[in-house]
């Protein structure tokens, strides 16, 4: 798959072929600019790409699809409204915002944690639980191909680390196909069962490395020689594409 920006000058991606198997969790890697948030862009069908073909669940992807869904990384609330009527957007965007959505979203913000803060307002919220509420928003579109796009990198090391287990319980649960991009070389091996190296632009597939940690996973498994061999791994190659 190839993406290209100003008339073909510059090439974001180049290459970048790859596939995901259903309820698999895939991290990538990659230094600044290396076109990981524009593959994102491409799957959700925000972006066209400029050669190459892309396919979910078999179909070519040529525009945005109920089945896939993308979360950024700031969390976009709407501050008039409460938990969970930030939840209930994407119901309401699709015209069925009965009972049993509404149903629906309390139990996801319950299974995100936030049983407790589900009328309360985004002001009233720390930043890790607002991007809660955009994880349960994200959920509540039913899509089962989730993109998350460094939806934790403005957070605090605790908080960020607390949410990880919750990432990696929820997408368990639900068994969503996940993509998710991140700087953190730990938090993308942690979160993963393969992670995706990218070069620097234009970006392509390094090395796809596999991640053979048994789950669930508790964090101190970041302490393990195992665990620090797979960092080593990944960082090597990083090294490789200055």
């Amino acid at each position: 798959m190839t993406k290209t920006f100003a008339n073909g000058s510059v090439v974001a991606l180049q290459g970048a072929d790859f596939d995901v198997r259903p309820g698999e969790f895939i991290s990538l890697v990659g230094p600044s600019g290396c076109g990981k948030s524009t593959l994102l862009r491409i799957v959700a069908g925000l972006l066209e790409s400029s050669a190459g073909e892309l396919s979910v669940h078999g179909e070519s992807v040529t525009g945005p699809r109920s089945d896939v869904a993308m979360m950024f990384q700031k969390p976009t609330l709407l501050a008039w409204r409460t938990a969970v009527e930030n939840v209930l957007l994407p119901s309401e965007i699709s015209g069925k915002p009965g009972p049993a959505e509404r149903k629906k979203a309390l139990d996801l913000l319950e299974l995100a944690g936030l049983k407790d803060f589900a009328f309360s307002f985004p002001s009233q919220l720390s930043g890790g639980m607002q991007q809660r509420v955009a994880l349960a928003r994200l959920l509540q579109t039913g899509a089962d191909v989730l993109l998350l796009d460094e939806p934790f990198g403005a957070l605090d090391e605790f908080t960020r680390e607390h949410l990880n287990v919750e990432l990696m319980r929820i997408t368990g649960e639900v068994k969503s196909t996940t993509l998710f991009v991140t700087h953190n070389i730990g938090e993308a091996i942690f979160l993963a069962d393969r992670v995706f190296v990218m070069t620097p632009r234009p970006g392509q597939i390094a090395k796809i490395v596999d991640i053979p940690l048994p789950r669930p996973r508790d964090p101190s498994i970041q302490v393990t020689p195992e665990f620090n061999e797979l960092v080593a791994e990944v960082r090597a190659t990083l090294g490789g594409h200055p």
